[in-house]
C-alpha cells in the first residue's frame, strides 16, 4: 500500500523507488515505530517549479522545511543541492538590560543578540550538470511535509527527497534511482561561525561544535547512509562513489533550556553527543520507515482540518505555481481557488513545520539565510508575534500554540525583574508617573535569554496575555488556564501601579467624571512617545482586566482581587469617536497625530483581536467609526498590514474589501515589490534594491481566509459572514476551532450553508447563526451535533 502510495503521488514508475519497503522497526527504539500504510495526500496541495532554485536568491526561491526545532531552505540544483540550516535556539546575545541615553533598551546584535544560522549542508553529484538533465520538477507537498526533486538523465530517473522529522528530531535527504544508474559526489557540513568540521571515515560521519560569545554551546552532525557502493573521507568531508541510493542524516542543536534559575544554558548538555547519537539511531532505519515515520506524526496534525473553496480549471493546475501566482494576479484573470487554498494550508504547513516543543516562530520563523537577518529575526511584541500565533487554534493544530505559552511562561520571571529594576528609571519617558512598580511588562523585543530590544512596550503584556486567554477560549483547556494565571495577575498588578487619574467631561451630557488612563506612551509605531490614554493601551487593558477577572472566577482564586481589577475596569476611560474626523480615536483629542494611512491598526486593537467592539451589539455610531478609520488606513501595505485589516473588514462583513486585500498579499513580488515570493514566502520593499521576508504575513493571510469563513466568541458561532464571490459557488471546512470549545464542519452551494456539524471538545453551550436563521446547542465534551440548515 505504501509503495502504491507513494507512487501515485509521484508519478514514479515501481522500478525507481526500489527502497520504499516497510519493514518493521527494530525493538527497543525510542521513537514509537508506526505500523500499516501511508494515507493517500492532498496532492492539489503541492508547490512546484520546474527550474532549480538559485543560491543567490534562496529566501525566495528556497523551499521550507522544518519539525519545529530544526528548520531550512533547501535549493540547489542536480549538480550541487543545498541546505540552509537553523535551530529556533541559535540566538546571539544576553538577558541582561543595558539602557541608552533615552531609557530605551540597546538593540544590537552584539548585545540584544540575534537568531543566526547553524549550518549549511552542500551535497554535490558528478556528472548532473544541467545539460545532462531531462524533467527537471521541484515540489514542496503540503499533503506529506517532504520535498521532491525528480529528472532523467541518460535514460536515467532520478530522485531526492528532504523532509524534516518531529519524531526522530533530525533532517533527512534521501537520493535514489531507477535503470541502473549511480550516484558519485560529495558533501560538505559547513559551520557558519569559523568552525572548523571533523570527517570520520568509519562512522561515515561530520561534525563540527563549537561556543557563541554568549557561552551558547551549540553542534551539527551528518552521517551518510549508502545501499551500495562506499562513503569515505578527504579534507573537505564526504566522498560517495557507485552508490545507488544514498541517506544523508543531519542532527543538532544547543543547550539551550527554557530555564532563567539556570541562565537559558545547560552546562552538562552535550550537544555534539546528542546529535551523534540521534543520527546514530536514525540510521538503524530504513529510509521508508523514516519517512513512514515522519509522514504519519505530520499528518496526525495536518490532517486535522481540510479546506475546499471550490475548483480551480486544468490550465490553472497544469502551471507550475510561479507561473499560477502571476496569472492570478493578471488583470481580469479568473479566480483560482485552489491556489488560495494551498496558500492558506501553507500557513498551517509552517505553522507544524515551525511550531513544535521548542521556541515560538519569530520575524522569520526558523528560515533565515545569513547571520544577519532583517530587525534580528526576533520576537516583536507590538503585533508580529501575536500574529503568528492567531492561526493555529482556528486552523485545528491547538497543541502548535503550545511554544508561545512555553516561551511566556520561561521568560516571565525575567521580564518581572527588568520592569521592577529599569522600567520606573529617571531616563524613561514611558515611566510610571506615580513612581510605583508592581508586576511585569516588556519589551516591543525579545529574545530568547529574557532580554529586551528597541523600545519599552508598557502594552505588550496586555497583548501576549489576549493570545494566551485567548487559546483558552477556544481549549477549555483547565490546566492552559493554571498556567497562564500567574501571567495574568502579573500583567494586572503592572497596570494597577501604572494608570493615573484623570477628570473627563461627557460630551452628550456635560457631566464631569474620573476615568483611568495609560501614562505616557506611543501608538505603536507612531506618534509622539509622550501622550496619555492612547486607545491602544485603553483597549488592552480593558480586555487584560476582562480577561482576568473571568480567569479567576473560573480558577476560584483570588476573588478579592478580582473585584478590586472589576472596580479598576468599570473607571477605565473607553475610546470615544473624534468629532473632527468621524474615525475611532487614536490618542484622546479630536486630531490624528500620525500617519493617516500608517501600517499599524493600533487603534483598532478592541474590535479586533480584541472584542470590546462588536458589531452586532456595540452603537452604531462606534461601528462607523471603526469602519471609517479602516477606510483611511486603506487598501495596500505589508503583508501583515493587509492581513490585519482583512480580518477587520471580515469582521465588518465587508467580504470583498476583505478578499482584495488577500490578493493583494497574493501579488507576485518582483523588483523587491511587496508581496508572494516563488515560494509562497510572504516579502516587503525595503529598498530600492532589497527585501525582507517576514513570516507573520504568511500566518496573518490564512487566519483572515478563516475568519471570512467563520466568527466565533463564546456563545456564538457564525458562518459565511464575509464569504467572498469568488469562493461563493461551493466550498467547505472541516475541522475549524471555534471559541467557547468547539470545532466545526460546514460546507455550502451557491453562497448558502449546505451542512454543518459541532463538535464539542470541552464547550456546553453556544448558538450557530447563519444570515436570517440562528440555532441553540448544548453538548458535553466529545459529542457532536449535526444542524439541518433547512430545518432552523
Amino acid at each position: 500500500m505504501a509503495r502504491r502510495w507513494f507512487l501515485k503521488m509521484t508519478g514514479a514508475t515501481a522500478a525507481m523507488l526500489p527502497w520504499l519497503g516497510l519493514p518493521r522497526f527494530a525493538e527497543g527504539s525510542a521513537v514509537q515505530r508506526p505500523v500499516g500504510s501511508l494515507p493517500v495526500a492532498a496532492s492539489r496541495h503541492t508547490l512546484w517549479y520546474g527550474t532549480p532554485a538559485p543560491e543567490s536568491n534562496v529566501l525566495r526561491e528556497g523551499l521550507p522545511i522544518g519539525n519545529g526545532r530544526l528548520g531550512a531552505l533547501v535549493g540547489g540544483s542536480p549538480v550541487r543541492n543545498f541546505l540552509y540550516l537553523t535551530d529556533a535556539s541559535m540566538w546571539l546575545g544576553k538577558g541582561d538590560v543595558l539602557l541608552g541615553d533615552d531609557g530605551q533598551f540597546e538593540y544590537t546584535t552584539g548585545h540584544f543578540g540575534s537568531l543566526v544560522m547553524l549550518a549549511k549542508l552542500y551535497m554535490s553529484i558528478e556528472g548532473h550538470e544541467a545539460a545532462n538533465i531531462t524533467g527537471y520538477r521541484r515540489e514542496l507537498d503540503l499533503g506529506q511535509g517532504c520535498i521532491r526533486v525528480t529528472y532523467q538523465k541518460n535514460g536515467v530517473g532520478y530522485a531526492c527527497e528532504i523532509f524534516a522529522s518531529h519524531p526522530d528530531d533530525m533532517i533527512a535527504v534521501h537520493l535514489s534511482q531507477t535503470g541502473g544508474g549511480v550516484y558519485n559526489g560529495s558533501i560538505e557540513l559547513q559551520g557558519m561561525h569559523g568552525e572548523a568540521a571533523r570527517h570520520e571515515a568509519e562512522s561515515a560521519s561530520s561534525h563540527f561544535e563549537g561556543v557563541l560569545d554568549n557561552g551558547l554551546k551549540y553542534a551539527a552532525n551528518i552521517k551518510a547512509v549508502a545501499a551500495s557502493g562506499t562513503v569515505t573521507t578527504d579534507a573537505k568531508g564526504l566522498r560517495f562513489a557507485n552508490c545507488e541510493a544514498l541517506t544523508i542524516i543531519f542532527c543538532g542543536g544547543t543547550n539551550y533550556t527554557p530555564d532563567p534559575a539556570m541562565s537559558f544554558m545547560d552546562a552538562s548538555l552535550d550537544s555534539l553527543k546528542l546529535s551523534v547519537k540521534k543520527a546514530e539511531a536514525a540510521a538503524k532505519h530504513t529510509p521508508a520507515m523514516l519517512l513512514h515515520t515522519h509522514v504519519l506524526d505530520y499528518r496526525s496534525l495536518f490532517d486535522t482540518m481540510n479546506v475546499d473553496f471550490g475548483a480551480s480549471t486544468k490550465a490553472q493546475r497544469e502551471m507550475d505555481t510561479w507561473a499560477r501566482l502571476q496569472a492570478r494576479a493578471a488583470t481580469g484573470s479568473p479566480a483560482d481557488p485552489e491556489l488560495e487554498a494551498s496558500y492558506l494550508q501553507f500557513g498551517r504547513y509552517l505553522t507544524i513545520a515551525g511550531s513544535r516543543d521548542s521556541l515560538p516562530t519569530g520575524l522569520q520563523g526558523l528560515w533565515i539565510n545569513n547571520n544577519a537577518p532583517p530587525w534580528m529575526a526576533d520576537y516583536h511584541s507590538d503585533v508580529n508575534i501575536q500574529m503568528n500565533y492567531w492561526l493555529p487554534d482556528r486552523a485545528g493544530l491547538p497543541s502548535c500554540f503550545d511554544a508561545l505559552t512555553d516561551y511566556c511562561l520561561s521568560q516571565v520571571a525575567s521580564w518581572t525583574a527588568m520592569t521592577h529594576r529599569y522600567f520606573n528609571d529617571p531616563r524613561n519617558v514611558f515611566r510610571n508617573s506615580s513612581g510605583k512598580i508592581a508586576g511585569w511588562t516588556m519589551g516591543i523585543s525579545t529574545n530568547i535569554y529574557g532580554g529586551a530590544g528597541w523600545r519599552w512596550h508598557p502594552a505588550g503584556n496586555a497583548w501576549l496575555c489576549n493570545n494566551l486567554w485567548q487559546h483558552y477560549q477556544y481549549t477549555q483547556d483547565r490546566n492552559h488556564l493554571a498556567r497562564i494565571y500567574p501571567l495574568l495577575k502579573g500583567a494586572c498588578e503592572f497596570w494597577e501601579s501604572r494608570l493615573l487619574t484623570i477628570t473627563v467631561t461627557d460630551p452628550q451630557t456635560g457631566v464631569a467624571r474620573g476615568v483611568l488612563i495609560d501614562d505616557a506612551d506611543w501608538s505603536p509605531e507612531q506618534g509622539p512617545l509622550d501622550a496619555k490614554g492612547i486607545t491602544y493601551a485603553q483597549e488592552w487593558v480593558w480586555d487584560l482586566f476582562e480577561n482576568y477577572r473571568q480567569a479567576s472566577s473560573l480558577l476560584s482564586k483570588d476573588a478579592d482581587y478580582a473585584a478590586s481589577i472589576a472596580q479598576l475596569q468599570a473607571r477605565l476611560y473607553l475610546p470615544q469617536v473624534s468629532p473632527k474626523s468621524g474615525w475611532l480615536e487614536e490618542w484622546m483629542t479630536p486630531g490624528n497625530l500620525g500617519e493617516t494611512r500608517h501600517r499599524h491598526l493600533s487603534p483598532l486593537v478592541g474590535f479586533f483581536p480584541g472584542d470590546r467592539i462588536r458589531l452586532d451589539d456595540s452603537p452604531p455610531a462606534l461601528i462607523e467609526g471603526v469602519t471609517k478609520l479602516l477606510e483611511a488606513r486603506g487598501t495596500s501595505g505589508y503583508g501583515w498590514a493587509c492581513a490585519w485589516r482583512a480580518i477587520c473588514w471580515a469582521r465588518l462583513k465587508k467580504a470583498e474589501k476583505a478578499y482584495q486585500l488577500l490578493l493583494t498579499n497574493l501579488l507576485p513580488s518582483k523588483n523587491h515589490s511587496n508581496g508572494t515570493a516563488q515560494n509562497f514566502f510572504d516579502v516587503y520593499n525595503l529598498s530600492a534594491d532589497s527585501d525582507a521576508f517576514q513570516i507573520d504575513a504568511n500566518y496573518g493571510t490564512p487566519t483572515a481566509m478563516l475568519e471570512m469563513l467563520m466568527y466565533s466568541r463564546p456563545g456564538l458561532i457564525e458562518l459565511l459572514p464575509a464569504l467572498p464571490k469568488a469562493w461563493a459557488a461551493s466550498g467547505s471546512v472541516t475541522g475549524m476551532g471555534a471559541r467557547g470549545g468547539f470545532q466545526v464542519d460546514f460546507s455550502w452551494r451557491q453562497g448558502k450553508i449546505a451542512s454543518v456539524t459541532v463538535r464539542s471538545i470541552g464547550g456546553e453551550q453556544t448558538r450557530v447563526k447563519c444570515s436570517a436563521w440562528t440555532k441553540p446547542i448544548a453538548l458535553h465534551a466529545g459529542a457532536s451535533v449535526t444542524i439541518d440548515p433547512n430545518n432552523t
